[in-house]
């Protein structure tokens, strides 16, 4: 039993890093506001919440999981409310989302 908790454990720390990495490349490489704030919304919503509930697993008493789990509860009402304020914030202000298929060099897609 305890080798199927650990493989869980990996499999869900394993992929929270990867979900933070591909948002992290996401900052980087998206061409606008909205998208980024996506991204960013990607790292601590998914990935974060992957990589506490694996520690959850790995914790060594209930009273170290259930600190995880406040810290995750607290991180998934957080988190989306956050990235949602951002948005509208930037939306009330005139920020114009990026439509057209123009990458930065001239050229387009078309």
């Amino acid at each position: 039993m305890a080798m199927i908790v650990d493989l869980t454990s990996w499999l869900l720390l394993v992929s929270g890093g990867f979900f933070v990495v591909v948002g992290s490349l996401g900052l980087n490489r998206m061409p606008d506001f909205y998208t980024r704030n996506h991204a960013a919304s990607i790292i601590d919503t998914l990935g974060a919440g992957l990589i506490i509930t694996g520690l959850i697993l790995q914790s060594p008493g209930w009273i170290v999981a259930a600190k995880l789990a406040l810290i995750m509860l607290f991180l998934l009402i957080t988190s989306p409310t956050s990235t949602h304020a951002l948005a509208k914030s930037a939306l009330h202000g005139r920020l114009e989302p990026m439509l057209d298929s123009t990458v930065e060099d001239g050229s387009s897609n078309s």
